[in-house]
């Protein structure tokens, strides 16, 4: 896949008029069970044009999806592709720093990157590592811990919002991985990270959403980030199931960009908010299924919007 295919560039379009050269510039991936959607769906477009207009330029990335004969670490490698375009476009784009992010298996298959990228790092491969991380109800365990009471009541309550039950997840982690999920690696179950392999995990903001069984996983997953020292917030959309981010006419869709935006500032004051609730660990020297794929920026521009 070129470069030109794998990404949609979205320019700031805030109203100063002036060239800008400190912007935060978000790599951004949809969800879709590792199987579906593309850069038209609303958590890719839609998030992404809300971003740009707060003056936060985006790159969406159009991720091969799993399916007979693509399985990771394919998307994991688009990923790291459209990772270092960013880096090496990022001037042109008027950024200083670089976040990350995803939604749902998006999520996932983000954080399975920066894992990769601090494997390299351990090995001596110098990669620039982005400056914080944004996950937005992110899938990172396949066989993941079973929600409280609250929660399964609540879900209970509300059977439309219960669809991601462990059956459900483990067939959407089998088929991302073609097989079973008995020894996948971090980098494709986040999940099963080592304290060790978290230390050095950028800040990360993880926005849950309240009705949905794979909250246990963002909160879970934040918990052991903050165990291995990692600068973590993690917040929940109330009153809403998985997903709110494809779904812009709920009124969660919007106060979710603005939180991120709000934390892009933070961070661009050099003071992002930490949360002392919530984290796990770290990464092993990349091996050749996981190698930190290479990219020539100079290749055909992506489409600009």
């Amino acid at each position: 896949m070129s470069i030109a295919h794998l990404l949609r560039v979205y320019e700031a379009t805030d109203a100063t008029g002036e060239p800008r050269t400190d912007r935060t510039l978000l790599v951004w991936a949809h969800g879709g069970a590792f199987a579906f959607g593309d850069l038209d769906m609303p958590e890719a477009d839609w998030v992404a044009s809300r971003f740009a207009e707060r003056g936060t330029p985006v790159v969406s990335i159009d991720y091969r999806l799993a399916g007979p004969g693509t399985t990771f670490p394919a998307a994991s490698d688009d990923v790291l592709v459209a990772w270092r375009w960013a880096v090496a476009n990022a001037e042109r784009l008027g950024a200083r720093r670089i976040v990350i992010g995803g939604a749902s298996a998006g999520a996932n298959i983000v954080t399975g990157a920066v894992l990769r990228m601090l494997a390299a790092s351990t090995g001596g491969v110098r990669e620039r590592m982005p400056d914080a991380v944004f996950l937005a109800y992110p899938t990172l365990h396949a066989v993941q811990p079973a929600p409280g009471t609250d929660l399964r009541a609540a879900l209970d309550a509300n059977p439309e919002a219960d669809r991601f039950g462990p059956a459900a997840v483990l067939e959407m982690y089998e088929n991302y991985l073609g097989g079973t999920v008995e020894g996948a690696p971090p980098a494709a179950i986040p999940g099963t990270a080592t304290r060790d392999e978290l230390v050095g995990f950028p800040p990360t903001l993880i926005v849950n959403d309240d009705l949905d069984e794979l909250r246990v996983s963002g909160e879970a997953f934040a918990a052991m980030l903050a165990d291995a020292g990692v600068d973590v917030t993690c917040e929940t959309e109330p009153d809403v199931d998985h997903g709110h981010l494809n779904r812009p006419d709920h009124p969660a869709a919007a106060r979710t960009v603005a939180r991120v935006a709000a934390w892009f500032d933070d961070l661009a004051a050099g003071a992002p908010e930490a949360s002392a609730a919530l984290v796990p660990e770290a990464s092993a020297p990349p091996t050749s299924s996981t190698a930190v794929p290479t990219t020539d920026p100079t290749e055909p521009t992506p489409t600009l919007t």
